[in-house]
């Protein structure tokens, strides 16, 4: 099954709480189980969460206790929208990671995945009477599910049939289905509405009007009307039937984009960009109230009505989640009246009845203009603010970050002006500074020193995300001096690409094998240093695209099963260094050496000095290129130069953690150990090095040389100094 993997694979790990009981980011989705009170709500840091709301207690930071209950966690991305099905019992999310997942809403677990979908899944439609699922995204195509074949799906049963719509020529960003499927609608960039009917597969028509991308769809239950939002800022309602608009508001200063009706379809609930939510009177569509403004734009609004209440829940881009109770009439609200005659409109084409709206004031408002296109009338002195009777609040988010000189360390701030810093080796945070300037931590804890990348960082889902890729997972080499690891000699050399995937994967039972059948063999090496990182650290695998192929924690790789997947699915590079321990290869750096010589800047001097050229590892510390050149260019038997030595030029040993320039000063002879090293005690008073005319310190290694001081391509000029 290995072969059949030959696609480029990434390995990402995200740092995290074992505990996420609050979004973390935008929550895209919202479903309510009037059964049970459940609120289930889809966020953007991947993670789909349920709630309890029938505790009307009052508002509460305390979510924890007060109101959250689970978390269901499958998904490696974007959760864009949720539907609740089979009267509670089961949902369905669709994902930026290109996956349609189906839970079971009870007990909040993952029963099976659907990987049909190429791109961002980013709609889902839901037929009541039928138990029927659509879903599109990105890749432009929309499939038919059946909601009672996806729950019977298992592990060995786990082929499914779907049907597709076609003819969608771009990105899908909405999709609406009637009751009984026989209306299906999408909406997409393309800023047509195109209509099939899901019983047959049938093309209905299409619906030409918008200017900009359809954002969110209502269809009724007996699917004889539309209602589409657009980013043009206009929402239309249309005939199935005729196939034409038969109204249009311009309620919007921006965008809309989420649309709700209550059961009956006589109210339309529309929010968007410019944070305000509308309530329209679908048997008088000139009858418009402002009901409310948010603090965040609005990406979608939920209608629920029970016990004689109406309520609007919200969520949009913000991490928190509101529900405000409404009334039919409230004095602080706008009324908007209609006072101009409908006017019929070409059937596929543009609704010609712009709504044109007047100003008719129950309350004052203050410097809100909200129709600047229909209307001067500007006797407004005051916004509308309901007050939500539930919040359910969110947690910061990780919205800047820096990558410190040594490579291991990340500095975060977050939304709330929190700035942390983390340890990438140990997957978890190490230091919290509080509301300080995110520079003034970075100067605190960075160094001059340079250690190449051998990662990069994600911060999609509002937490830090490690990327491993082979191109340049195993670039960083240091020593356990540079590394703090006090257990091991301070020259050993540490790779952190493969110290990590070793830690991640120390579990994995193809790593356990590993090390008991070498541990005669093994030495104070790169090879046994291992962090013990938190079980709950989450590592996927997926392509290089970002399409996941396994999503698993710490804690379950050594699962008999996890195990077999990851066998079939590791790739090789990260295989090779977990599995076979075979050690990365060292970068080299080529470098030449020449004499100080008062005129070595000089213009008229015409001799070219002596040089030595010479590589070794970029690791190479400046301390030992000084014995070099004590023992070989000023202390050596005859003076003379040899321009083809080079450090270390044989395969890295483990074992060996010294960088031998010759036997001459590097040997087993106790009496040259005592020899040698009285030579180089206090070296720093017997040679001095230049770069660029700056002074090297003994404990710079060549690659922070290179990339601070010489900064230029070519060999890495070293002029040293004899001391008198």
């Amino acid at each position: 099954m290995s072969s059949s993997y030959k696609r480029k694979i990434q390995i990402s790990v995200t740092l995290r709480n074992e505990s996420e009981p609050a979004h973390r980011s935008s929550v895209n989705s919202l479903q309510y189980d009037k059964s049970t009170g459940r609120l289930f709500s889809a966020g953007s840091d991947s993670i789909i969460r349920i709630w309890n709301t029938s505790n009307n207690d009052i508002i509460s930071n305390d979510i924890v206790s007060k109101r959250y209950i689970q978390s269901m966690e499958h998904h490696c991305d974007w959760v864009n929208d949720i539907v609740l099905c089979c009267n509670g019992q089961n949902l369905i999310s669709a994902s930026s990671d290109t996956t349609i997942k189906v839970w079971n809403a009870k007990q909040g677990f993952c029963m099976s995945t659907l990987r049909t979908h190429q791109d961002y899944v980013k709609a889902l439609a839901y037929a009541k009477d039928v138990e029927l699922v659509a879903s599109a995204g990105f890749d432009q195509a929309i499939y038919l599910w059946d909601v009672g074949t996806l729950t019977k799906l298992t592990a060995t049963n786990n082929t499914v049939t779907t049907s597709s719509l076609n003819g969608n020529k771009n990105s899908i960003y909405s999709l609406a289905m009637s009751s009984n499927a026989n209306v299906i609608c999408s909406g997409s960039t393309e800023k047509i509405i195109r209509i099939w009917d899901a019983r047959c597969c049938q093309k209905i028509g299409k619906l030409k009007g918008h200017t900009d991308n359809v954002k969110s769809l209502l269809v009724s239950d007996d699917g004889s009307q539309i209602i589409s939002a657009s980013s043009d800022g206009s929402v239309k309602i249309w005939s199935v039937g005729q196939q034409r608009c038969i109204g249009t508001i311009q309620l919007h200063n921006e965008g809309v984009w989420a649309l709700a009706t209550n059961d009956n379809w006589t109210e339309l609930y529309s929010g968007g960009k410019d944070k305000m939510i509308w309530k329209t009177n679908l048997r008088d569509f000139s009858d418009s109230l402002l009901i409310l403004e948010e603090d965040n734009c609005i990406q979608k609004i939920l209608f629920v009505e029970e016990n004689g209440n109406k309520y609007l829940w919200t969520c949009g881009q913000s991490e928190n989640i509101k529900r405000f109770k409404i009334s039919t009439s409230n004095s602080s609200q706008l009324v908007f009246k209609n006072v101009s005659d409908n006017d019929d409109d070409d059937i596929g084409g543009e609704s010609k009845n712009n709504i044109s709206l007047q100003l008719e004031t129950k309350h004052l408002l203050n410097n809100y203009n909200i129709l600047q296109n229909n209307t001067n009338n500007d006797e407004g002195k005051k916004n509308p603010h309901l007050p939500p009777d539930i919040i359910i609040y969110g947690a910061p988010s990780i919205r800047q970050y820096v990558v410190l000189n040594d490579k291991r360390h990340i500095v975060t701030k977050d939304t709330e002006n929190n700035v942390d810093v983390w340890d990438i080796l140990q997957t978890r945070k190490i230091g919290q500074h509080g509301k300080v300037f995110i520079d003034e931590v970075v100067k605190k804890y960075n160094k001059r020193v340079y250690v190449p990348s051998w990662f990069s960082v994600d911060l999609k889902l509002g937490m830090l995300q490690i990327i491993l890729d082979e191109t340049d997972v195993f670039a960083s080499w240091v020593t356990a001096k540079e590394a703090g690891l006090a257990d091991k000699t301070q020259e050993t050399k540490l790779n952190y690409g493969g110290i990590f995937l070793k830690s991640l994967f120390n579990r994995w039972v193809k790593s356990t094998m590993c090390y008991n059948e070498n541990d005669d063999e093994m030495d104070d090496s790169n090879n046994q240093t291992i962090f013990q990182l938190p079980l709950h650290t989450t590592i996927i695998l997926s392509e290089s695209s970002g399409r996941p192929i396994l999503r698993s924690c710490v804690k379950d790789v050594g699962n008999e099963t996890e195990s077999s997947i990851l066998d079939d699915l590791m790739p090789t590079w990260a295989k090779e260094a977990i599995e076979k321990q075979v050690p990365p290869k060292f970068n080299k750096i080529p470098f030449a050496l020449i004499p100080y010589s008062a005129n070595l800047n000089s213009t008229n001097n015409n001799k070219n000095p002596k040089r030595e050229r010479l590589s070794a590892t970029e690791m190479l510390q400046v301390r030992k290129i000084m014995e070099h050149v004590l023992t070989k260019l000023i202390g050596g038997n005859d003076g003379t130069v040899n321009s083809n030595n080079s450090y270390n030029s044989n395969t890295y040993n483990p074992g060996n953690n010294s960088y031998s320039i010759n036997s001459n000063y590097n040997t087993n002879s106790q009496g040259n150990k005592m020899i040698t090293n009285s030579l180089f005690n206090n070296i720093e008073n017997k040679i001095e090095l230049y770069c660029n005319e700056q002074k090297l310190d003994p404990d710079m290694d060549l690659r922070s040389v290179k990339h601070f001081i010489w900064r230029q391509g070519g060999d890495v000029v070293i002029v040293y100094k004899q001391i008198r």
